[in-house]
Formats: C-alpha cells, sequence, structure tokens
C-alpha cells in the first residue's frame, strides 16, 4: 500500500513542475487541451493510462 501511496505523490510532484516552471505556457497548453475535441482527449487520456500500465508492467 506504502508503493501506491509513493506513485501518487510522485505524480503529483511531476505533475507541479510545468506550473511551477513555466506558468505561461503551462496556461497556453491547458487551454489549447481545452478546445479539443472530447474525442481527442478521451484517446489521449487512455494512451496515457495504457503506456502507465505498460511502464509499471515492465518495472514490476
Amino acid at each position: 500500500m506504502s508503493d501506491l501511496w509513493a506513485a501518487i505523490a510522485i505524480a503529483i510532484i511531476l505533475e507541479g513542475i510545468m506550473p511551477f516552471l513555466a506558468p505561461k505556457a503551462w496556461k497556453e497548453t491547458v487551454a489549447k487541451i481545452a478546445s479539443l475535441p472530447d474525442k481527442s482527449i478521451r484517446g489521449f487520456g487512455l494512451t496515457a493510462m495504457v503506456v502507465g500500465l505498460l511502464f509499471l508492467s515492465l518495472v514490476r
């Protein structure tokens, strides 16, 4: 269970890097993503999950 919490903590840290280092570019990127159709965003989300699962299976 502690591995899960460590993974969540690392994900939060990684999510915070861009807004901290380049807030203007981050806001522009988020605005561009928000303007994409839902289907494209879902496709990106699915791809990210599959890549994450594959990577997890490789490191475990």
